[in-house]
């Protein structure tokens, strides 16, 4: 599948996932390191506007990414959508940044964290064939509709 379609296809796979959850999407017009903005508005759920930035990372297999770049965007939501090439295998991933950088910490490349590896200090990390571990510790991260409005939602608190 090429690059763009992937792409697009994630896209598309996160807004609807989002759509589902009850929450409400936004497309930023330039790419400056955020692709969604999920938000929630009034309504009896919240108690006022609600939103968060998204990340989002697609991949025709699985991969797993973290860039030092995105620490500067608070609240920031890494959405990982694998496998857009197997509809029936399509997953989706989501994390802040903190979440993510604690699985690139654990010990899962050579004995080592990601964050002490010379590539770390340049920008970030990238793996194409996540270990048993990588996706053992993902699968918490696994989006459903009642997770992704608990994700969005509670951000509300943390700004």
């Amino acid at each position: 599948m090429q690059t763009q379609i992937v792409e697009l296809s994630g896209r598309h796979r996160l807004i609807e996932e989002l759509l589902r959850a009850d929450l409400e999407v936004s497309i930023p017009i330039r790419d400056r390191g955020i692709d969604l903005i999920a938000y929630a508005d009034l309504d009896s759920q919240v108690k006022s506007f609600v939103g968060c930035p998204i990340q989002m990372k697609a991949a025709s297999s699985a991969s797993f990414s973290l860039n030092t770049k995105y620490l500067r965007f608070p609240n920031l939501i890494l959405a990982y959508v694998w496998y857009l090439n197997d509809s029936s295998r399509t997953v989706t991933f989501a994390m802040t940044y903190s979440e993510a950088l604690e699985i690139a910490k654990t010990k899962i490349l050579k004995k080592t964290d990601w964050t002490t590896t010379p590539s770390w200090k340049r920008d970030g990390y990238t793996t194409t064939a996540p270990s048993k571990t990588i996706r053992d510790l993902l699968e918490p991260y696994r989006m459903t509709s009642e997770k992704w409005w608990k994700k969005v939602t509670s951000l509300e608190q943390a700004i």
